[in-house]
């Protein structure tokens, strides 16, 4: 069951001028289609603009390096498993109102779903309030965690091990080979295989992506043992 959304705004100290825009911004698709009432679809659009734009500003202001650097920074702080893990810092979940199909499936815990969530909140937020009030809640739930990690080697391990193959005219294919636990909890394992039928490397993590880029990982791995004879 869902929390009140009014508590959800006050944690911010929003004060929203159109209090549905939040509402809406809180409304998955599944809902919105048995309630016959407007989804967060369009709210998630906006908003993912917008955390592109103050993210972008951020980085531009803390990392001198080139302009790929700074893209592929970005990427990582803003892709669905960063957004999920921002979601999940203030339980966003708890406030989403969901179908009763979804709420069945697990979707308060879904990656996918909760990162949608979080652009269609900063998109409430800009809409009604400006972007000024958008920082506000970036820079507690978000600047923070860049900060943390904005030293940390790239973990885009896939595009890593496409760029490492890549000259060699090499192919690589994913794919999910078990998935186990509840749904609101459950754990993939992904494998990469090369030129279809070369098995490069297992990986297992709580979503889908987060098994894929293990499976790279591992490829890697072995991709440097067998150079260095290990």
């Amino acid at each position: 069951m869902s929390k009140s959304i009014k508590d959800l705004e006050m944690m911010f100290n929003l004060n929203f001028n159109n209090f549905q825009l939040l509402t809406r911004a809180m409304t998955h698709s599944s809902y919105a289609y048995e309630n016959n009432c407007l989804s967060n679809e369009r709210l998630e659009f906006i908003g993912d603009a917008v955390i592109d734009l103050i993210v972008g500003k951020f980085l531009y202001d803390h990392i001198p390096e080139s302009e790929g650097i700074l893209t592929k920074k970005r990427a990582q702080e803003v892709c669905e498993d960063a957004l999920f893990n921002y979601a999940k810092s203030f339980n966003l979940g708890d406030y989403l109102l969901l179908g009763k199909g979804e709420e069945l499936s697990g979707g308060r815990e879904k990656p996918a779903l909760l990162a949608d969530a979080f652009e269609a909140f900063l998109g409430a937020v800009f809409v009604d309030k400006g972007l000024k009030e958008v920082y506000k809640i970036v820079e507690k739930i978000v600047f923070p965690t860049i900060i943390k990690n904005i030293h940390k080697e790239d973990n885009d391990y896939k595009s890593k091990l496409q760029e490492l193959l890549q000259s060699d005219k090499r192919s690589l294919r994913y794919e999910i080979i078990s998935e186990s636990g509840p749904s609101h909890d459950k754990e993939f394992v992904a494998r990469v295989f090369m030129d279809e039928g070369i098995i490069m490397g297992d990986g297992i993590g709580k979503s889908k992506k987060e098994a894929e880029q293990n499976a790279a990982f591992a490829a890697l791995q072995k991709l440097a043992n067998k150079k260095t004879g290990k």
